[in-house]
């Protein structure tokens, strides 16, 4: 599978063609979006830098995007997001699994403020959760990463930061929304099959575009 792109249009059509793309190397013999794009484009601050682009394919609805896997940063086709999804999400509602110990306090309330608040940046979310003390630093971000895990959770975009008169000024700030809510908001399909028919349609899936060791590390990845 070599694969290399110059521009976001080439990267869209990678993930529409495997299905599934890494930012960083984590599935063997399987390309990712730092091995199929050139280092010296990223964070250039240019339309051809990969850095923008991962949130680029959230925002305009190509793909799903976050730390959904192992809890590295990963891109999903829309076409495969409703399968991953039904694998390695659950059925019961977070405050189903909450209530039955299953889901952590900092991570319910959480996901209660991006329900509300629908594409809040990161800075206004920890604030809101009263996670802001550096303390309280690693609560915030394993909140994050049990929501992503689940799919529970999307990255929807970045919120830029700016002044007071409207002009950058600082980093930009990632943007959380519920994946019910970025999914209808993209018309992604609802699929009414189990986690053992949504497994077996991702791995009949992948066999037809890599390698074998590919499919023995995704066959793990999404383990029933």
């Amino acid at each position: 599978m070599e694969y290399k792109v110059k521009t976001y249009e080439d990267a869209v059509k990678v993930i529409e063609e495997i299905g599934l793309l890494p930012l960083a190397p984590l599935i063997p013999d399987f390309p990712s979006l730092n091995t199929i794009t050139q280092p010296e484009y990223w964070h250039s601050d240019t339309e051809f830098d990969p850095w923008i682009w991962r949130t680029k394919f959230s925002a305009d609805g190509v793909a799903g995007y976050g730390k959904f896997i192992k809890k590295k940063s990963i891109l999903v086709s829309i076409r495969l997001l409703p399968y991953v999804k039904k694998v390695i999400g659950y059925d019961e509602s977070v405050e189903e699994r909450y209530f039955k110990g299953n889901v952590s306090k900092e991570a319910f309330e959480i996901y209660k403020i991006i329900t509300q608040l629908e594409g809040i940046d990161t800075r206004a979310l920890r604030i809101k959760a009263g996670l802001k003390e550096r303390d309280k630093k690693k609560l915030f971000e394993n909140a994050l990463l049990e929501l992503q895990g689940s799919m529970d959770i999307v990255i929807s975009g970045i919120e830029e930061k700016r002044n007071e008169v409207g002009e950058k000024n600082g980093w930009s700030s990632t943007a959380f929304e519920t994946y019910d809510s970025w999914a209808k908001r993209n018309k992604i399909e609802t699929i009414n099959i189990d986690k053992a028919e949504s497994r077996k349609y991702l791995l009949s899936f992948f066999s037809n575009v890599c390698s074998n060791e590919s499919l023995k590390k995704l066959e793990k990845i999404f383990a029933l």
